[in-house]
């Protein structure tokens, strides 16, 4: 039994070509896993003369014998999730559960991360150039221990109190102001 790894691993800030290199390793392998990041990232990959752009999806998923594996590291926007795999249809390209595995540890983006993300960049004097896709504020609220992960979405009462606790200290911070009016209303 042949038990080889490949890691590709960027040392750079992006941009080294780790999707195109991912794929291309991919040919003999059985399983691929991203292990960090989100949809900041953006690979373009050309199989058979047609061009595919993804963003979150392992490039792996283009081929048919490969399991392809979203980890625990990676944050998810399920919007930006959906829609990949509908263009990845459109193509041709069929993503079946078999071939696309999520782990349920993975932490969401949720549409407040993107306005958080674009308050902080906002609120700096020296600007980072975020991409303003909330990637930084899902990692911070993994990090808080306030992050919402894909398991969270299949429960409603879970889902709903962990998006409460998570707004509710967000209120506070971008919007202290009205946080306090509030606060003073209720006690």
């Amino acid at each position: 039994m042949n038990k080889n790894v490949t890691v590709i691993v960027g040392l750079q800030w992006g941009d080294e070509g780790k999707g195109r290199v991912t794929h291309y390793e991919s040919k003999n392998a059985q399983c691929v896993i991203r292990s960090t990041g989100g949809n900041n990232a953006g690979h373009t990959i050309v199989v058979n003369g047609k061009k595919h752009v993804m963003h979150l999806l392992p490039s792996s998923i283009l081929r048919d014998d490969v399991v392809s594996v979203i980890g625990p590291g990676v944050v998810i926007d399920p919007m930006v999730l959906v829609e990949e795999i509908k263009l990845l249809k459109q193509s041709g390209i069929n993503v079946t559960p078999e071939k696309l595995v999520i782990s349920d540890k993975a932490h969401v983006i949720m549409p407040y991360h993107k306005t958080e993300d674009a308050w902080f960049e906002v609120k700096k004097n020296k600007k980072i150039g975020t991409t303003g896709r909330g990637i930084g504020p899902c990692y911070a609220d993994k990090c808080n221990r306030i992050g919402i992960r894909m398991c969270d979405l299949f429960s409603e009462d879970i889902l709903r109190e962990k998006v409460k606790e998570a707004t509710a200290t967000k209120s506070k911070e971008l919007f202290p102001q009205k946080a306090r009016s509030l606060q003073s209303r209720v006690f």
